[in-house]
């Protein structure tokens, strides 16, 4: 595993130290990227020395095979990671990254159970978090594996599953009248309260939000990683994300230039274009990146079914949008009609019961084609973030489905068994 070297600002670029746990860097407010020793990486890391490891320990199965490339410590651990890369039956480029196999049902798992990890590494013993209700499920099952207690803000029209998650977990959760920016505010409201109440440290409460500390980023470039392992160690042409919060594209980007660095990628291999997708109803990057902004502005009257694209201003807006520049790709934005579509296809037509945020991947890729933007040979990684099946009450909802009414059974006075007539 990697000793960490420092941990950088995606802004500023200062160095900070990671020997005791950091929020967001001290002179602009930017978030933190960890950083590792390259020189020295490149004379212990291979990539060739991943799968055997994988298969000579349970320890490093799952997004834990990249140890390598990821903090020195004692994982926290579920299982997460090395989810299915499922070939299109219609389309022969295109992949879809199941990450519903992830312990509790998405891809929030990898970022919390790495900064779960360092949490507990660190002494914290309250981590607070405010979610659009993946994020709040994945901290509570993590936090309950290392012994943490979990405060979790989730607005009160998250699918059930996500409240559920929580109380099960025996988290503390608040479910508020408003939307994630709220529950961001009322976490920074609660921590700042602490601290003038002169609570003791190790009763504060870290806040764990996306960005906002460095390692949740880490977990999530293991999806990088993976992506390019699957593929042969080669990069597609373009990636497809469901862009909430925008953390699983920052740290796909950051993984991406590590295995440069480390020459895992073949030099001169040209890096995918990377697709942000969000729904109409709330889409600050999407409108940023069609106004030619270098930020977005607050989405106001966010409304989506896509809770977890339900997020007015990611506080990495800067940096998804650079990144999807960079890369040539786009930050696009569909309707929910379009996504409830795209997951009714997609049952019907590939047996996959896409979340609505990874529906919104869907439908972009499919409006692409129709366009000639991009060819059905083309290839394409597709990241469905959630298992659809967390979702069923919203996605039932948007479909104006309800479950049948009951109905009294007349049963026979008798039936027959085996060409006899019995009695009932």
């Amino acid at each position: 595993m990697a000793a960490i070297a420092f941990l950088e600002c995606s802004r500023c670029h200062h160095h900070v130290s990671a020997e005791t746990p950091q929020t967001l860097c001290p002179l602009c407010a930017g978030s933190l990227y960890v950083r590792y020793d390259m020189d020295k990486l490149r004379q212990t890391a291979s990539r060739d020395d991943i799968a055997a490891r994988a298969a000579a320990s349970p320890a490093s199965l799952g997004m834990w095979r990249y140890a390598s490339v990821l903090p020195d410590v004692t994982p926290v651990t579920l299982g997460e990671g090395w989810t299915p890369m499922l070939l299109s039956k219609r389309y022969p480029g295109l992949y879809i990254k199941e990450e519903g196999a992830n312990p509790t049902g998405t891809f929030k798992a990898r970022g919390l159970s790495l900064a779960v990890t360092m949490a507990k590494h660190y002494g914290l013993q309250h981590l607070a978090v405010p979610s659009a209700g993946n994020a709040a499920g994945a901290l509570a099952a993590y936090a309950a594996t290392a012994g943490i207690s979990a405060h979790i803000f989730m607005p009160q029209d998250v699918p059930f599953a996500n409240y559920l998650e929580g109380v099960i977990y025996g988290a503390d959760v608040t479910m508020v009248d408003g939307l994630i920016s709220d529950c961001a505010r009322m976490v920074a409201e609660n921590i700042k309260a602490q601290r003038e109440a002169n609570t003791p440290d190790h009763q504060v409460w870290f806040d764990i939000s996306t960005l906002k500390e460095p390692f949740r980023v880490e977990g999530k470039k293991t999806m990088g990683y993976e992506l390019v392992e699957q593929l042969g160690w080669e990069y597609p042409d373009a990636v497809f994300y469901p862009t909430g919060g925008g953390v699983g594209l920052i740290g796909m980007w950051k993984a991406f230039d590590e295995m440069e660095q480390l020459g895992w990628i073949e030099k001169g291999s040209k890096r995918p274009k990377m697709f942000a997708l969000q729904a109409s109803g709330c889409a600050p990057v999407a409108k940023a990146f069609a106004e030619d902004k270098p930020a977005s502005e607050f989405f106001q009257n966010a409304a989506t079914f896509a809770a977890g694209l339900r997020v007015p201003k990611p506080y990495g807006d800067a940096i998804i949008l650079d990144i999807v520049r960079q890369s040539g790709g786009k930050a696009l934005a569909f309707t929910d009609e379009q996504i409830l579509a795209s997951i009714l296809d997609w049952a019907k037509h590939e047996g996959i019961f896409l979340s609505p945020e990874g529906a919104a991947a869907t439908a972009a890729y499919d409006a692409l084609l129709a366009t000639g933007e991009l060819k059905p040979t083309d290839k394409v990684v597709l990241f469905n973030t959630g298992a659809g099946l967390k979702y069923t009450d919203m996605t039932a909802e948007a479909m104006h489905l309800k479950r049948p009414s009951e109905k009294k059974v007349v049963l026979p006075r008798s039936m027959p068994v085996g060409g006899i007539i019995t009695p009932q």
